[in-house]
């Protein structure tokens, strides 16, 4: 009882701190912009000829394998010579994650400008790499929305929920201005095909050419923002816990044999391979950058020019088939009238989305389970992915295959015309509360390519849901034998998950999922 009530006593302590805690100024941070698009760079000499050759349109190799998109990564940052623009929302402390770093680190020791800016809703624990990482005169790292308290972290949402629920979700890295990585996937193993945990499927972008402009320009945005805080200015004791990581930024990664393995394979990948022969396939097309406002985070933005604004402008109106892939999907209430509007006028709608089984968030599946009878009835055709089991050798990959557990791919395909690849999950969080960005492709080929694998695979990758009678769902898995062929329950989950996800459907969370 005595514990007990020094617990108590002790809460509130807490929250008093949190709330004295507050954010450093901005005042004096230092002031930067991307690199113009003219300097010469042996990146520029590369790619410029061809995007020359192709003027006004941008070239693009899409990333659905995770080993290709690690290589993309580590081959701009082995071939920058002057700027590195670096934007994400996750960056984990594991293999992939600190070979990431350390190429970086070898940029900047060869005279490139980092800059780097991360949310700061996944960097618990991190702050001493981190701090190493900008002791580096050539980088510099700034936390977005961050935490003001390091240490009571979890205290901040009680005093400050309304701004720290407002997470920057955007992915991007940027070479000399010359060449861009969009989409997805943030940095971790689970991204890049790497390791026997759970992983993500996922698609990517490697774009030159006029977009690339357009990104540069839009992190110059994000990094000036007020929502841009320097690191140093938040993380004070620098001085003993960047001497603390200094030599793994210098070293190499310990040399298990996991790492000997994904460092091989990523060498080895396809990307790897035609960059070494000089043989990049490029699909040249129109492409537009949708990005929101950096101001969303602090709940200032103008709606009207939102990234779910721009989308619907830049994509047009459906008018024969819909394919729509995000793993985290909840429709709402408009959104499901607006899917049921296409399929009265003709179009064809599609959905894929993960299974209960597959998810990592059952919070935001509890937010899709109540629409999905209402879909079902108006004819929109769902699928959900399996959670697959990979095995210990070279996986399949692609974007719809065998290669993950659970489906991270955030891609649009309409009329086999037009594509969008990024960060923006179709929910009430990637509309209203957190930053995102993505590429919106104008290329008939590689939105027919995608749409055909869908068409492909879905029926080895996914369960097709059917209505059953007013109230029910049935699930049919197009790989098992007849008898067993349709489900009358979630696949592959135990009762306690599902009766956790029903809970969940209960409350009155939509808005924030």
């Amino acid at each position: 009882m005595e514990n007990l009530l020094k617990t108590l006593l002790l809460i509130p302590l807490l929250c008093l701190l949190a709330a004295c805690q507050s954010l450093p100024t901005l005042e004096g941070r230092s002031v930067s912009r991307h690199l113009p698009a003219d300097t010469p760079s042996l990146l520029a000499s590369a790619v410029q000829p061809q995007v020359a050759a192709h003027a006004p349109l941008s070239g693009l190799y899409p990333l659905a394998d995770g080993l290709d998109a690690f290589a993309a990564r580590i081959g701009l940052a082995d071939a920058a010579e002057h700027t590195l623009d670096i934007q994400y929302y996750i960056w984990r402390n594991d293999t992939s994650g600190r070979m990431l770093i350390q190429h970086i680190y070898q940029a900047a020791e060869r005279g490139v400008r980092v800059r780097l800016l991360l949310d700061d809703n996944n960097t618990r624990g991190m702050d001493s790499l981190w701090a190493a990482v900008d002791e580096h005169p050539n980088i510099e790292v700034r936390l977005f929305n961050p935490f003001a308290n390091r240490r009571w972290r979890a205290l901040g949402y009680l005093t400050d929920f309304e701004r720290l629920n407002r997470r920057m979700h955007n992915k991007s890295l940027t070479a000399d201005s010359q060449a861009t990585i969009i989409g997805g996937r943030n940095i971790g193993d689970e991204y890049f095909d790497f390791g026997d945990g759970a992983l993500f499927i996922d698609l990517d972008v490697l774009a030159v050419g006029p977009v690339v402009a357009a990104v540069a320009t839009d992190f110059d945005r994000y990094w000036a923002s007020a929502s841009a805080y320097p690191l140093d200015r938040l993380v004070r004791e620098r001085s003993h816990i960047a001497r603390k990581t200094q030599r793994l930024l210098q070293g190499e990664i310990p040399a298990t044999a996991q790492a000997a393995y994904f460092n091989q394979a990523w060498q080895q990948s396809p990307l790897s391979l035609a960059l070494q022969h000089g043989d990049l396939p490029l699909e040249w097309a129109r492409m537009e950058l949708v990005s929101d406002d950096p101001a969303k985070a602090l709940g200032q933005a103008d709606p009207q020019q939102s990234v779910l604004v721009h989308l619907d402008e830049a994509m047009g109106t459906p008018r024969q088939s819909l394919w729509l892939v995000s793993p985290y999907f909840v429709p709402t209430a408009n959104g499901t009238d607006a899917l049921a509007q296409l399929v009265r006028q003709g179009v064809q709608v599609n959905v894929l989305t993960n299974s209960l089984a597959a998810t990592d968030v059952p919070l935001v599946h509890s937010g899709y389970v109540p629409y999905r009878i209402e879909l079902l009835q108006a004819g929109v055709n769902l699928y959900e992915f399996k959670p697959v089991q990979h095995s210990k050798g070279r996986r399949d990959r692609g974007l719809v295959g065998n290669s993950a557990s659970s489906l991270h791919a955030k891609t649009v395909a309409i009329d086999r015309q037009r594509l969008f690849v990024g960060s923006f999950n179709f929910d009430p969080r990637s509309a209203h509360l957190n930053t995102e960005m993505g590429l919106v492709i104008h290329s008939p080929a590689l939105a027919a390519d995608i749409t055909d694998t869908l068409v492909q695979r879905l029926p080895e990758s996914s369960y097709r849901l059917l209505p059953n009678g007013q109230n029910g769902v049935l699930w049919h898995d197009a790989t098992a034998q007849p008898d067993a062929a349709i489900l009358q329950r979630e696949p592959q989950t135990g009762w306690w998950r599902r009766m956790w996800v029903k809970v969940l459907s209960w409350l009155p969370l939509e808005s924030m999922l």
